[in-house]
C-alpha cells in the first residue's frame, strides 16, 4: 500500500487554523488511511492508502472543509517524492532549519522567480513540484516574498527530513 504524506496550507501558523493534530489523526482513520503518524502540529501527517493521491487529496480537503467551515489546502506527496525533494535540496551546505522547500501542486512555472520582491541574502532555486529558499540570515528576519509561494505550503529541511524517514517507516 503506497505511503503517503499530507502536508496542510495555514494551519496552527500564527494564531490562524487552529486544528488539533489528534482532531487530523482521527479524519485520516475515518478515511480508511492506515498507519496514521501526525508531525508537529503545523498539519503534517503520514499514513498509507490505497487510493491515489489525487483521490486521497479530495478526501482530506473534503473532510477538512467540513470541520473548519472554509477551504484547506492540502499538498500529497509519496514516500518517494519527499525523498526526492530530500534529496534534491540545492543547498546542502545552508543551515536545515534555515532552508525550506515550499511545496506545490503542480511544477512552479518558468517564470515563478520574476515576482520575488524583498530578496536581500535568500537563495531561491525552483525544484520539480517545489520551491527551495535558503535563508542566509535566517527567516525572521526575511522580507522575501514569492507569489506563486502563496499556494503552495513550506516545510524547513529538517522537517522534510523527518517525514521522509516516517514514510519510510523508520
Amino acid at each position: 500500500m503506497p505511503s503517503y504524506i499530507a502536508l496542510l496550507r495555514a494551519v496552527n501558523v500564527g494564531g490562524t487554523g487552529k486544528l488539533p493534530m489528534s482532531e487530523l489523526k482521527a479524519m485520516c482513520v475515518a478515511e480508511g488511511f492506515a498507519k496514521v503518524q501526525t508531525y508537529i502540529a503545523s498539519g503534517n501527517v503520514v499514513f498509507e492508502s490505497r487510493l491515489s493521491a489525487a483521490r486521497v487529496k479530495a478526501a482530506l480537503e473534503k473532510r477538512l472543509h467540513a470541520y473548519a467551515g472554509k477551504p484547506v489546502g492540502v499538498i500529497i506527496r509519496t514516500a518517494e517524492e519527499i525523498a526526492a525533494v530530500l534529496e534534491a535540496n540545492p543547498f546542502p551546505k545552508a543551515p536545515k532549519n534555515w532552508t525550506v522547500a515550499i511545496f506545490l501542486d503542480d511544477a512552479p512555472p518558468a517564470d515563478a522567480l520574476e515576482g520575488i520582491k524583498g530578496q536581500q541574502d535568500e537563495e531561491v532555486r525552483l525544484g520539480k513540484r517545489e520551491i527551495y529558499v535558503a535563508y542566509g540570515a535566517g527567516m525572521g528576519r526575511s522580507k522575501l516574498k514569492i507569489p506563486i509561494a502563496a499556494k503552495g505550503t513550506a516545510r524547513n529541511i529538517n522537517t522534510v527530513a523527518k517525514l521522509a524517514e516516517l514514510a519510510a517507516g523508520g
